[in-house]
């Protein structure tokens, strides 16, 4: 059987969502009655992950002395703790007993993605490294003018809306990409799809087109608060 072994990214200092996260570290920030973190944990055990490691830095205390070692929630909780901090990828190459295949997500999501098909899908097909990503639209708050070579205008859109897809935050991994990853530096998702296409390896995108918010946004945190007590079956199971 294979172990269902995740990594939360955890560490960061959220300061995209301050004055708030002054006091709480980014995944303890509430969304209804529970924690954001709360909420994945809660999540992943009822998806049949054996373990998660949470990647701490910032106000590390406090998110250790919420989860302690999972009990609660019937998964085993362990800690990789950096003295300093390493970006999205670079806190990998400190977790030494890493499966071949393991689930990595930021610790801020809420999303109701199916994590077991997600992993499953991904272990079955072997791939390197699996992104799941999402659909968005972005409408832009200028008349948009479009021209020609000389100058003139050959086109006017009023307001027009963009849509791009992007990645959840949420990712499949092989032990491979550790190869990619250095030791000991400040190291990306962005640094580690530009080094994993510059080295011709295939990245898997699968997209999703279920509920997706990156709470670390202050736009997204603010629906999610509105939206969650109404929802709360779609993430939660009491």
């Amino acid at each position: 059987m294979t172990t269902k072994r995740a990594i939360i990214l955890a560490g960061g200092k959220g300061t995209r969502l301050r004055p708030f996260t002054v006091v709480l570290p980014k995944p303890l920030m509430p969304i209804g009655e529970y924690p954001i973190l709360e909420v994945v944990v809660r999540q992943l055990a009822r998806s049949g992950f054996d373990r998660i490691t949470m990647a701490v830095n910032h106000q590390a205390e406090l998110i250790k002395a919420f989860f302690g070692d999972g009990s609660k929630w019937g998964i085993c909780i362990d800690y990789s703790v950096e003295d300093k901090p390493l970006g999205t990828m670079g806190p990998l190459r400190l977790i030494r007993d890493l499966p071949d295949h393991f689930l990595v997500m930021n610790g801020d999501i809420l999303t109701d993605l199916d994590f077991r098909e997600f992993f499953q899908q991904h272990v079955t097909a072997d791939h390197m490294f699996t992104i799941s990503s999402h659909r968005r639209q972005q409408v832009i708050d200028y008349g948009v003018l479009e021209k020609n070579a000389l100058q003139d205008l050959v086109g006017f859109r009023e307001k027009p809306t963009v849509d791009y897809e992007v990645s959840m935050g949420i990712y499949m991994a092989s032990r491979f990409v550790l190869e990619y990853i250095p030791a000991n530096q400040l190291y990306g998702f962005d640094g580690l799809m530009v080094d994993l296409l510059k080295a011709g390896k295939k990245v898997r995108v699968k997209s999703f087109s279920g509920y997706w918010l990156d709470i670390g946004r202050p736009d997204d945190y603010m629906q999610a608060i509105e939206q969650f007590d109404a929802m709360r079956s779609k993430f939660i199971h009491d």
